[in-house]
Formats: structure tokens, sequence, C-alpha cells
């Protein structure tokens, strides 16, 4: 089986692959939805997804950093990371244990693809089509549901102290637009913003993840006290990609009137 991943790389197997190290917790998730939990054999101790999986597995460490010969013990037929989680020197040293597919998932499309291509790498393609259907028939509920709704304007923290947003590029950014939320954010990746310039965007929100920093009520009221329209969000259903879509467009239906000035 010959293969190519996101970055073009091509990657080549004598047979499916049986023993999986996932360093990408969304990516861990998506391979427990489509069945592969026998084959997942090492992940991060950020793979939170299902809740007890860190239990049954052995986790190799975290996304930016990990502990190379526990992964070389384990014998992995693959390695799966990605682009924005993982770094390049990791990949490099992790292609000496076995082969590194990085994927690369900025949006909607990308992550279906993903789904599609591991549905395929691992002999689960009627899991992968399901899912797959299953989210695009969300998708289409959402537009519906969101037909009438204004757009309005936004900025999406990701972290505090200093704050991060995120821009443009991000697969964040795709899901705001999904809700029909205009990123104030034009810069690319994760900009650092100060108060004053949150003031100075006057976005209709703001909008205050749950992770990587855990925002608070706390937080909220602090920029409703400056005169900001803050908003707690989860986190995971703005960032993470994979079968973890399927869930965040429920969130999205369900919130619309949360995504909205005029309620």
């Amino acid at each position: 089986m010959v293969i190519f991943d996101h970055l073009g790389r091509k990657l080549s197997f004598p047979n499916t692959p049986k023993r999986i190290v996932s360093l990408v917790p969304s990516q861990t998730e998506l391979l427990v939805d489509l069945g592969l939990i026998d084959s997942l054999v090492g992940i991060t101790k950020f793979c939170i997804h299902p809740e007890n999986l860190r239990k049954q597995k052995l986790v190799v460490g975290g996304t930016k950093s990990v502990h190379f010969d526990k992964i070389a013990e384990l014998n992995p037929d693959i390695i799966l990371c990605n682009k924005e989680e993982n770094t390049k020197e990791m990949v490099a040293e992790l292609e000496k244990i076995a082969p590194v597919h990085v994927s690369e998932v900025s949006g909607v499309a990308q992550s279906l693809q993903l789904i599609t291509e591991y549905g395929k790498l691992f002999n689960a393609e009627k899991e992968a089509e399901f899912f797959v259907s299953k989210i695009e028939s969300k998708l289409q509920i959402l537009s519906e549901k969101i037909q009438n709704k204004k757009w309005e304007s936004c900025v999406y923290l990701i972290w505090k102290d200093p704050y991060m947003a995120a821009g443009s590029d991000t697969f964040i950014n795709e899901l705001l637009q999904l809700n029909k939320l205009e990123n104030k954010i034009v810069s690319t990746r994760y900009p650092e913003v100060s108060l004053e310039q949150l003031k100075e965007y006057a976005p209709d929100m703001v909008l205050l993840s749950s992770e990587p920093f855990p925002f608070n009520d706390d937080h909220v009221v602090q920029l409703r006290i400056l005169g900001l329209n803050a908003i707690k969000v989860d986190g995971e259903y703005f960032s993470w990609y994979g079968s973890r879509l399927e869930k965040a467009i429920d969130y999205f239906i369900y919130s619309v009137a949360q995504f909205s000035t005029s309620g």
C-alpha cells in the first residue's frame, strides 16, 4: 500500500498498519470512533477522549515532546502526527522508528478528507463513510438553522497573559464562519492581542475558549466590566476535528442564540 500524507510525503506499507501511535488528541478520538481502539498502542497525555483511554494505552508524552524510547519499544507500524500539533524535529526523529503520517487540517473539507483517508488506510472504510455522511447531514441542518441569522463580528481568545486569539487561517476560523461569525483577527495563526486592541476591534462578542487556556466565569466578568460582550465557549467543539466535528455541529445547532447579540 502506497499513500501520501498531507505534506505530500510518500509512505509505503506492505500490509494494513495494525500498531498505531497517535500523537494528536483529535485523531486519537477519531481512531477510536472508527473502531480501531485495539490497534492503538501509544497516545499522548492530552488524548482525553474517550475518558478512560489513558488507563488502557501507553502514554508516550505530550504533543510537543515525547519519549522516543517508549515509542520505539511499542514497535509501531505507523505514527500519526499533525503539522500544527507536533514539531518538525519530532517528526524527523520519529521517522527513524516508523513511517510518520502528518496531517494538515485547516477546515471542514480537510477534516472529512482525513476521516476518509483513515478509513482506507486502516481498513475501516464503512465506518468512515458513516461518519462523513452524518457530519454532512448535520452541516445541512446547521445551514438551515442559521439561514436567517445575521453575520456578527467576534474575537476568539485561546490564551491569557498574554491574550492570544485565533487568526484567519485556522480551523477555528472556519467553524466561526459556519456560525456566521466574522473573525476580526485577520492576521494568521494565533497572534497576541492587548485589551486596548480588543476594544479597538469592537467585536459584537469575545468568545473565551475552554482550552488550551481554561477561561472561566471570572474572566467573563472582567471583560464585561470593560464593555466587551464576553461569552464562554467549549473549545473542543471549535478546535477538535475528525469525529468530534459531529458533536460540534450539534453544539452549534443548539447554541445559535448564544452566538447572537440579538438572541
